[in-house]
């Protein structure tokens, strides 16, 4: 039996080309604007699903978001879809673990502070005001322990740091592999003892505004706070101030709260309402913590596994809870 597959628009134009050899005939491919989706589509390979796709299709058995977050409009509207099954792709955790080290890293040494000074000959460096300490022997609180947080966890442990991660649900057992996981209840008695905050989580209705100016007053001045998830999830005025005004040490960023609009939007448009681009002790990426050479390859495979599975029967992976957004 034939599972025929649709992409109204490509995520790449090679994305086909990476995929097709991946899969076997039996798994049927249309894709672009100007193929019609197919009446008897059983699967939809879309980051923005609308209503005329799902009644394009009557009988349409998922929707596959090809990259990790999931958008509220796409996520209501799946909810008056009960049988069309949502899903994602969880192909970026190693990068994204890595640049969540990187930006720690760097806002712990101050290494940009520092390569823009020696640029200008200026070897002078306030250690009172902006001390350097040695991660090892602190305590990371890991929000969001899943998948990248696993991967990210032992690097925190090599690095002599004690790991605390945090989930939605109650954990199975309170330690993993060194690591003690709690829930998020928990969140509020955690943040005083966390010198370093790691934030992976998804932006959702129950994580926006998660993190808020009560709960950074709660970490030590000293602490450094690291967001690769999404923005919304700290309170953008809120985070703002609290490093302004060094009510926390340091900050890595690389998640945000403005996104250019168009490709020509892109050289001049500054991720917040507020200028945390004056900060010196903020360190800045452009949402770039899961993006790689091979950024493509490892889509495709990750949509093959998913497709392979659909074909032979089997539950695909990485299915999303309408109501929880992941």
């Amino acid at each position: 039996m034939t599972l025929k597959v649709h992409f109204p628009t490509l995520p790449m134009p090679n994305t086909l080309d990476e995929l097709r050899p991946l899969l076997p005939a039996a798994i049927a491919i249309s894709a672009g604007p100007a193929v019609a989706q197919p009446a008897d589509c059983d699967i939809l390979v879309t980051g923005v699903v609308t209503p005329e796709h799902l009644a394009a299709s009557p009988h349409l058995r998922a929707v596959i978001v090809p990259y990790a977050g999931i958008s509220f409009e796409t996520q209501a509207l799946l909810r008056e879809h009960p049988d069309v099954a949502l899903h994602n792709l969880h192909f970026n955790d190693i990068p994204t673990a890595e640049m969540a080290v990187a930006l720690l890293l760097a806002a712990s040494k101050h290494i940009v502070q520092l390569d823009r000074r020696l640029r200008q000959g200026n070897w002078e460096w306030d250690d009172e005001s902006n001390p350097t300490d040695t991660l090892s022997g602190k305590t990371a609180v890991i929000l969001g322990y899943g998948v990248i947080g696993r991967r990210l966890a032992p690097v925190c442990q090599a690095l002599g740091m004690q790991v605390i991660g945090v989930r939605r649900h109650d954990p199975p057992a309170p330690l993993e592999n060194g690591v003690t996981v709690c829930s998020v209840r928990e969140l509020t008695g955690l943040l005083p003892r966390a010198d370093v905050l790691i934030c992976l989580l998804p932006h959702t209705r129950e994580t926006a505004g998660l993190i808020g100016a009560a709960e950074l007053a709660l970490l030590p001045r000293h602490a450094i706070v690291v967001n690769v998830g999404r923005g919304a999830v700290i309170d953008e005025a809120a985070f703002f101030f609290a490093l302004r005004d060094r009510q926390i040490r340091a900050a890595g960023i690389d998640v945000w709260y403005h996104y250019p609009k168009d490709d020509g939007a892109r050289a001049n448009t500054y991720p917040s309402s507020y200028p945390f681009h004056e900060l010196e002790n903020v360190v800045m990426t452009p949402h770039r913590a899961g993006w790689l050479k091979s950024f493509e390859k490892l889509r495709v495979r990750a949509l093959a596994e998913l497709l392979l599975a659909a074909a032979e029967g089997r539950a695909m992976p990485n299915k999303v809870d309408k109501e929880l957004g992941y």
